[in-house]
Parts: C-alpha cells; structure tokens; sequence
C-alpha cells in the first residue's frame, strides 16, 4: 500500500477474477465484506478499464481499515487480491457527509442516484415500522433489521440439537449461490464446503427462500462459524438463521 494514500472509508481492490459475472462478484464481495461492517456501496463495472477492480465504500474509517487488514491478499475466485484505500474518498461517502454534494459527471450521478435511493427506501422502511401493534414507538436499528425468520426458533433448535460438524443455514435469499455461502464461512479455519438448495416452503413473508448445509472439520470450528453468522444479515431483512444438524 502506498505510503501516499491516506486512509479512508473506500477500499479499492483489483486482480480480481474478471472471467466471473460482475453481479456475481459483487455480491460476493458484499458477503464477505459486510462482515467487517455497514456498506454504503460496492462498485464494479464491465468497463474494459476496470476489469477486474472494484471499489467497497464502508460507513466508517474502523470498518475499512479492518476489513483491508483482513483481505488483502486473501484468495478470492482462485486470485489473491490486492487491496489498497482509495486515493480519494468515494462519490457516495462524498453524498453523505454532503447532502448537496453534487458527482461532476452523469455516471457518477447515476452511482448516486442508486446511493439516494437506497437511502429513501431505508426511510420508508424505518416509517412503516414506527410502531408495534399497541401503537408504541419501536427501537429501529439502522444494523440489525428484522428478519422474516423468528430468531427464537434458531435459538430453540440449537438447544436441542447437539454440536456437530455440520451447519444448517435457513432464510437464504434466492441470490444466494454456493459461491456467497463458502466465501462467507471459508473465512473461519476448518471449512469443507456449502451446499445450496431452494426450500420446499416459503418464509413467513410468503418470499421463496433458499436452505444451505455447510460442511466444517470438526463439531469445535463448525461452533466457532455459528456463533459469529447466527443471525448475519446477508441483504436488508434478511438474516440467516445457523443450527447445528444432526
């Protein structure tokens, strides 16, 4: 990492496989990333001259800064990657500690512009939530939204089910892949394998979901992963519920 680069909230990484979809790559990248903290953005474009880059805006310093620690150099699709900050802070952190900022060109408003709306949706979402069904005034957690699963019936699972080796992960959203799943648990030692599957019954919402069963070395390490993705929130509203299988 250049000594020149000050750090900040947006990381930039490249030797990324660009022969993998970049719709797959950027919700991979989200997967593991997200685990490091809040994401403003992830950015990667068929572009010829950003092949194989990509750009991850983080809400805070801390996060990043942890996160590039974590992953550089990490084999990602069969290539290490290389990460650096970014030697200038991004369009969407720019936005927002600026609400009048304004991109210089119309991609980068376009970029924006998805910032913004993902930004209104949240406060939409945060309104239709102001009150529970006695009318009082909920507690909104920017950073840990309901899921559709009960997080009760994980808990009441796993108390009856013995640790073992294996991991049964519920409330996957369909874009979800075999890929995302391994990505976010091969970063804790002892991983074998994810294998995705759709579900035979929708979630409490009605919404198509998927169900995973993730392989570990042994009952100790599988624990490890469950205690840390218990609960993840793999998009907003989702959160993936973690059991031990049989």
């Amino acid at each position: 990492m250049a000594d020149s680069i000050q750090p900040n909230t947006t990381l930039y990484i490249n030797n990324l496989n660009d022969k993998v979809n970049k719709e797959e790559i950027r919700s991979q990248l989200f997967a593991l990333f997200a685990t490091y903290g809040r994401l403003l953005d992830v950015v990667a474009t068929k572009r010829p001259n950003m092949r194989g880059q990509a750009f991850l805006v983080f809400t805070d310093l801390a996060s990043a800064t942890a996160a590039l620690r974590g992953c550089d150099g990490m084999i990602f699709y069969e290539k290490p990657m290389h990460i650096t900050y970014a030697k200038s802070k991004s369009y969407a952190t720019l936005r927002r500690d600026d609400p009048n900022f304004v991109p210089p060109t119309f991609a980068h408003a376009v970029s924006a512009k998805r910032v913004r709306e993902a930004e209104e949706s949240d406060v939409r979402t945060k309104r239709e939530k102001v009150a529970d069904e006695d009318g009082e005034e909920m507690d909104i957690d920017d950073d840990d939204e309901a899921s559709p699963a009960a997080p009760s019936t994980s808990n009441s699972m796993s108390s009856q089910v013995q640790p073992t080796n294996k991991l049964h992960c519920a409330n996957l959203p369909q874009e979800v892949t075999n890929g995302v799943l391994a990505v976010l648990f091969q970063q804790y030692r002892g991983f074998q394998s994810a294998q995705v599957k759709p579900s035979a019954k929708p979630n409490a919402a009605g919404e198509k979901v998927k169900t995973a069963e993730v392989t570990f070395e042994n009952a100790q390490l599988a624990a490890v992963a469950k205690q840390m993705l218990d609960g993840f929130q793999l998009k907003k509203g989702w959160n993936m519920a973690v059991t031990f299988l049989p």
